[in-house]
């Protein structure tokens, strides 16, 4: 069994960590929709790819949170964890998910889709979200089957979720939106990271675009300058001028 060592004036307490041993961490079992596997990986990849922060963090889908051993894995759809990291034997049994205990907190921020009308979202699983004490639960609604909007952001006071009147968790710095634009070549509206100043957190792909368009945009201009050079040396062999003296 593992432990783990508190140093606690003046003597030492070894605390045996649970066993996991017999924990089921993943069943392979494909649950989500299309629509659901892409906006996660967007919100996902967009973090990892883009967001400007100088504090470890880890974010991913479809990964089983539990708060004890005893009790079932809770399964969002994204959620982000900061001041966390990820262990460097994460094969190892008790690395394999998001075990509270290992990481030390719940996440601060979970993120659920709704695909149909029996998940749970605004019951069940906002009552256990709020029993981990995950600061933020987010409800993302795209075909408003539970909700009359489709974005919602619950922050935590006194161990219950209130609803926020924006979609901006104050205390990441960091805020959703929705988006209508392509991601992976599907036109949609999208749920996406936004910064303080309200700029999207871009993905892989456009940063590449943006950084061929930049580098179109500096032959173009290269271009030009040559164009204007050549015009120049042109008039001054007609003055019989030579240019390049």
């Amino acid at each position: 069994m593992a432990e783990i060592t508190l140093v606690l004036e003046p003597e030492v307490v070894t605390i045996p960590l649970p066993d996991v041993s017999q924990i089921i961490t993943e069943d392979d079992t494909p649950v989500d929709n299309l629509f659901s596997a892409k906006q996660q990986r967007l919100l996902v990849e967009s973090l990892y790819t883009s967001w400007q922060i100088d504090r470890p963090f880890v974010a991913d889908a479809n990964v089983g949170i539990y708060n004890v051993p005893r009790d079932p894995a809770i399964v969002p759809d994204v959620f982000l964890s900061l001041d966390v990291a990820i262990a460097e034997d994460w094969y190892a049994k008790e690395h394999r998910t998001y075990f509270i205990w290992e990481f030390g907190k719940p996440p601060d921020v979970v993120i659920e889709i709704v695909s149909n009308n029996k998940g749970g979202e605004l019951d069940r699983k906002l009552r256990a979200y709020a029993r981990l004490r995950v600061w933020y639960y987010v409800v993302y609604d795209p075909q408003r089957l539970l909700q009359d909007e489709p974005l919602q952001v619950y922050e935590l006071r006194l161990n219950k979720y209130v609803p926020k009147s924006d979609a901006f968790l104050d205390s990441l710095d960091l805020g959703l939106t929705l988006w209508p634009g392509v991601y992976e070549n599907k036109e949609g509206e999208w749920l996406r990271w936004r910064d303080a100043q309200g700029s999207l957190l871009p993905t892989g792909a456009e940063l590449s675009a943006l950084e061929r368009q930049r580098a179109e945009q500096e032959r173009q201009r290269a271009d030009q300058e040559q164009q204007r050079a050549d015009q120049l040396a042109a008039q001054l062999r007609a003055l019989g001028i030579d240019p390049e003296i």
